[in-house]
């Protein structure tokens, strides 16, 4: 049986009612067959475990990950508040799930407890190798979660995914195993197949300073650039553009002002979060000290370069469907706009159905690709037909 899948979307705010919503209308879409994986995205807003609990009751799927989310989508619907999901089932592909738990305390033994269940690292029956792979990134060192994971698979795998959201109050998020609902952890859905997956990256970010050194840092803390509290760099640069720049109210300067950190691959995006009176930033994501950064300009609609780069690694194989990730910072700094961001992503994929969520962060690993844990960056894996 070829790969069959169906994206579903709910606004039904009541938990259970959403939960069954969602199972009763896979179960209908699969023609009552049980799907190999359903992959879910909630906002915070639900009570997780109930939603999951009735999703599970309605259509019985053999695995089923996921995340809290910030902002949730199909190729028909955009909202925030609400829940999607995407179900799986073929016969010419092998799904199992993982769970590392306590990532605040012991990153790499949690990278270790998710990499001991993918069936791949034992199996060579298989020509590709894929995971989704979402991640509490609120724990911090998300970076090196997903640098563990890539150390610990020996790079074989290409991998896709985010951190899980909480609708922007940046407070406890959670990621789904089966019915339950953890904080502090990483889950991952792993995919092994002949056919490739594609997996596309693109920021559509551009460097708006000279380079400026990280002198000093300790994980998502920016104390200075070049010497100078970092705080005061951003001052300048806002004078220097001139933008309105309110220390005490930073985000919507910072949606349009985020930190790239220069790599051999690209630039990797930080998007910084607060400034402390002594100058100190707290950012998105870790900021490596003695790392070569720019303050960031937006230039171009980054999900539509993604896509196109997540198909062409098809070797001529049709779409079945997609799974999209992006920033909230981005959908915060868009608007409205947000929404042509997601048309685009439909145009470039055809008749293909897409689902995905906003995310805080997101994770990609592709040959040929920046790689690695991200701010502001478009992510979209195309599970082939």
């Amino acid at each position: 049986m070829p790969t069959r899948s169906c994206t579903l979307h709910t606004t039904n705010r009541d938990s259970a009612q959403a939960g069954a919503e969602l199972g009763a209308g896979i179960r209908e879409r699969m023609a009552g067959e049980a799907a190999d994986a359903v992959i879910v995205f909630a906002s915070s807003q639900y009570d997780h475990a109930t939603l999951l609990d009735a999703l599970n009751d309605g259509c019985r799927p053999r695995l089923m990950v996921g995340s809290s989310s910030a902002g949730e989508f199909t190729h028909d619907a955009f909202e925030e508040g609400t829940a999607c999901a995407i179900a799986l089932r073929s016969d010419e592909m092998a799904f199992s799930a993982g769970l590392g738990r306590g990532l605040h305390a012991d990153r790499i033994a949690a990278a270790r407890d998710l990499v001991g269940a993918l069936r791949g690292m034992n199996n060579h029956g298989y020509a590709h190798r894929s995971a989704l792979v979402m991640t509490d990134a609120l724990a911090g060192h998300a970076d090196d979660f997903v640098e563990q994971l890539t150390l610990q698979t020996a790079g074989t795998y290409k991998l896709f995914g985010g951190g899980a959201g909480d609708d922007a109050n940046f407070r406890k998020t959670h990621v789904f195993f089966g019915t339950e609902a953890i904080p502090d952890a990483a889950v991952c859905l792993e995919i092994l197949s002949n056919k490739p997956l594609g997996v596309g990256v693109c920021h559509g970010w551009e460097p708006a300073t000279p380079p400026m050194r990280v002198t000093s840092a300790d994980g998502m803390i920016l104390r200075s650039l070049n010497g100078h509290p970092a705080g005061d760099v951003f001052v300048r640069h806002a004078e220097a553009t001139g933008q309105q720049f309110d220390v005490a109210n930073p985000i919507p300067f910072f949606l349009h002002n985020v930190l790239g950190i220069a790599t051999d691959e690209g630039f990797r995006l930080r998007v910084p979060l607060s400034v402390a009176a002594d100058g100190v930033v707290t950012c998105a994501a870790d900021i490596p000290e003695g790392a070569t950064i720019h303050i960031m300009k937006p230039q171009t609609l980054s999900a539509v370069e993604a896509t196109k780069r997540a198909l062409a690694q098809l070797d001529g194989a049709k779409p079945e469907v997609a799974l999209f990730f992006d920033c909230v910072a981005t959908r915060l700094r868009m608007g409205r706009e947000f929404g042509f961001e997601l048309k685009a992503v439909e145009q470039a994929l055809g008749k293909a159905p897409y689902a995905g969520c906003n995310t805080y962060g997101q994770i990609a690993r592709a040959e040929g690709q920046f790689n690695g844990f991200h701010n502001c960056t478009a992510v979209v894996c195309v599970i082939p037909a």
